[in-house]
């Protein structure tokens, strides 16, 4: 099969939680994905990555690439911008000279988290730092690119693969047994594997379809709850698996500060997304299951009441 036969997809990240999930995902028969880690390809280079969406005729670019060290972002701030922003500018003027779609990562920091309820896409924007103006400023590179484009604010990604909340708690209730999360900020956890299998199906809808909208998306899972009221239900499922359980005291953010300030509420909405690809994101506790099944084995079956005979 040669490269004009097969549809191939470019993807960024490969070292991250969403990169790697895409090259996991059920793509349909006939794709392929290229994912690409920070060895493969300098972002900070804007050359090589026009030389590389030029290499050959990929069907459209994921960039899932990200400087995410929140805090960090805050003193390195030239880096946060030259990975979220000026490479997204690159990937754009790249993929608009190849006439393909290019789907970017981006993130609910871009909020200010001071809405009550779900933000919409069209939501007045207002980052609280570094890191969410940077992304920010990936979205604007994006979206005035003259590239056909799907930018997806997600909030919260977790999974089975890389550092992650998830993990984290595992690790530090299997040490400690009593833990301390912030119980102010609210929003709706990621799957990775689900954020993946939506990123897949915009893709193809792209790529099938020059008509498909463009524009700006939210994705995260179903639900609301608060990082403690996350952590508890952790470990209710990790013990219903044999796994660790800790007790989960919530403080308030006051309590835990941070370099960088985080949005109070990061609740995305699912509207556009849904009317525009139909795309119904699960409840969170589902998604949050089927990473304990990796991370600790699925729970036990309930046993039966029925007597048996001898």
């Amino acid at each position: 099969m040669t490269y004009a036969q097969k549809q191939e997809v470019l993807v960024t990240g490969g070292g991250g939680q969403v990169g790697s999930a895409l090259a996991r995902c059920a793509w349909p028969a006939g794709w392929h994905v290229r994912v690409l880690s920070r060895a493969d390809l300098d972002l900070g280079d804007a050359r090589a990555i026009a030389a590389k969406v030029a290499e050959r005729p990929w069907a459209a670019v994921i960039n899932a690439a990200a400087y995410t060290a929140v805090d960090r972002a805050e003193s390195d701030s030239v880096t946060a911008w030259q990975i979220n922003a000026l490479a997204p500018a690159s990937f754009a003027a790249a993929c608009a000279k190849a006439d393909i779609p290019l789907l970017q990562i981006s993130t609910d920091y871009v909020f200010p988290g001071d809405k009550v309820g779900a933000w919409e896409v069209d939501d007045p924007v207002a980052p609280l730092g570094v890191y969410g103006a940077s992304k920010l400023g990936g979205e604007l590179a994006v979206r005035t690119g003259g590239v056909r484009h799907a930018i997806v604010r997600t909030a919260w990604v977790v999974s089975a693969q890389g550092n992650n909340f998830i993990k984290t708690m595992l690790r530090a209730g299997a040490e400690r047994g009593h833990l301390r999360v912030v119980d102010d900020q609210i929003g709706s956890p990621t799957s990775a594997a689900d954020l993946a299998q939506a990123l897949a199906h915009i893709t193809v809808r792209m790529v099938q379809d020059r008509d498909t909208p463009s524009g700006t998306f939210h994705f995260s899972n179903k639900g609301a709850v608060s990082w403690a009221g996350f952590a508890q239900e952790i470990f209710r499922q990790s013990a219903a698996r044999g796994g660790p359980d800790a007790t989960v005291e919530p403080i308030s953010s006051l309590q835990y500060p941070t370099p960088a300030r985080r949005p109070a509420n990061s609740l995305l909405s699912h509207s556009a997304i849904e009317a525009s690809y139909a795309i119904k994101p699960r409840p969170w506790q589902a998604a949050l299951g089927d990473i304990l099944d990796q991370l600790v084995g699925a729970p036990a079956p309930a046993a039966s009441n029925r007597t048996q005979d001898a």
